[in-house]
């Protein structure tokens, strides 16, 4: 079977909260025939060389957020034993950039937050592997590389956060009013999608509205790459799957075949 590739707004962890979100990230899984595992490129992980966490059973969790309720650090994942998983990465990775090992790394909260939603028995071995660069096109190529593991049930994941302005927000509900700077960048971000328009969007830092308030960081944008670069082909509509605001940001989610 061959599973999309997803980018997906993760949400900080009162996610685990929000039932509309919840349900709209059910919903999606329930689209999706259950994967075999599941591999996460976390805007939560930037190393270079690219590597690859923890492939032991009972994977730990990085509780990699502060100033939330104590309950969110007692959250549980036991995945199951993913050794068969992280070699199959392996084997897709060219001879002259091997995989880089991190047997201690556990999954962050840019994987096992929507994870744990979409898939909530943990009974799928999930892996991350690092976000490397910021460049749209050697994150592509990583994508890539990556896109013959789909054709064995296994769902490739770009996490994120379509919008992610967090020194500029005012307003800290969930359902508080999104500020210009994220609608703008938001619809920008639809409109090229809708169109195929790679190009527009590897040019994203000077082609989109709401630059650089929307990303004064880019690492919850540039994990769109991966997910972009894992297409049989690149020019297709991606299926936009959740839209819509969360404490002002945009958490525009989309799939492609």
């Amino acid at each position: 079977m061959t599973l999309p590739a997803l980018y997906l707004s993760h949400g900080a962890p009162p996610l685990l909260d929000d039932e509309i979100w919840k349900e709209q990230l059910r919903d999606w899984s329930a689209t999706i025939e259950k994967p075999k595992g599941i591999v996460v490129v976390s805007a939560h992980w930037e190393n270079a060389p690219v590597a690859i966490s923890s492939t032991d059973a009972n994977t730990p969790l990085i509780y990699d957020f502060g100033g939330f309720a104590a309950k969110y650090y007692n959250e549980q994942y036991g995945t199951p034993d993913a050794a068969w998983l992280g070699q199959m990465v392996a084997s897709v990775m060219p001879d002259h950039e091997p995989l880089h090992q991190s047997p201690k790394r556990g999954l962050d909260h840019g994987a096992w937050v929507p994870i744990k939603i979409m898939y909530p028995d943990a009974d799928i071995p999930v892996i991350q592997l690092s976000l490397p660069t910021h460049d749209p096109v050697k994150l592509m190529e990583l994508g890539r590389r990556l896109r013959p593991l789909r054709d064995h049930g296994i769902l490739l994941v770009g996490s994120g956060f379509m919008t992610h302005g967090l020194p500029f927000l005012r307003e800290f509900r969930i359902e508080a009013t999104p500020p210009g700077w994220s609608k703008e960048f938001d619809a920008w971000v639809a409109e090229a999608l809708k169109a195929g328009d790679i190009e527009s969007l590897i040019n994203y830092k000077t082609a989109a509205p709401g630059m650089p308030y929307s990303h004064p960081t880019v690492e919850h944008f540039t994990p769109l790459f991966v997910t972009l670069g894992a297409t049989e082909n690149v020019e297709q509509t991606p299926e936009q799957v959740i839209d819509g605001f969360w404490m002002g940001l945009s958490k525009r989610s989309f799939q492609v075949a």
